[in-house]
C-alpha cells in the first residue's frame, strides 16, 4: 500500500469530523432557539375570548360625515404672529357653515391645471 493514500483518507476523515461537529452545533443553536421561543410565548399574556373582541355600534357601522365648517379666522397684525401666538387654531372646534352646499370652482377659472384658459379638452 501506498502511505499517500493512507495521508489522503485520514485528512478526509477529519474534514468529515468537523462537518459532523458543525451539523451537531446547528442542531443545537436550532432547539435552543425553539426553547427559548416557547419560553417567551409562555410569558405572553392568552390572546382575547370572543366575548372581549370589539363589536359594532347598535346603528351599524359608522359612516362618514360631510358638512361645510366655518373658516377658523386668523388674528390680525401689523407683526408677523409666531405659533404661540395663534392660540388654538386647527384643534379648537368651529362652528357648521351656514350653506350645506360645498364651495366649487367656477367653469373656465383657473383650476389645478394650466392658467384656466381654453385648453385642448
Amino acid at each position: 500500500m501506498n502511505s499517500e493514500w493512507m495521508d489522503l483518507a485520514a485528512g478526509r476523515g477529519g474534514l468529515a469530523a468537523g462537518v459532523i461537529v458543525a451539523g451537531v452545533v446547528v442542531v443545537a443553536v436550532l432547539i435552543g432557539a425553539f426553547w427559548l421561543g416557547a419560553r417567551v410565548k409562555r410569558r405572553e399574556s392568552r390572546p382575547p375570548t370572543p366575548e372581549e373582541q370589539p363589536r359594532l355600534p347598535e346603528g351599524g357601522p359608522v359612516r362618514e360625515v360631510r358638512e361645510h365648517r366655518e373658516p377658523d379666522e386668523v388674528p390680525r397684525s401689523d407683526t408677523r404672529l409666531t405659533p404661540h401666538e395663534l392660540g388654538n387654531h386647527g384643534s379648537s372646534p368651529t362652528r357648521t357653515g351656514s350653506g350645506s352646499e360645498r364651495p366649487r370652482w367656477d367653469e373656465g377659472s383657473s383650476g389645478s391645471f394650466g392658467s384656466g384658459g381654453p385648453g385642448g379638452g
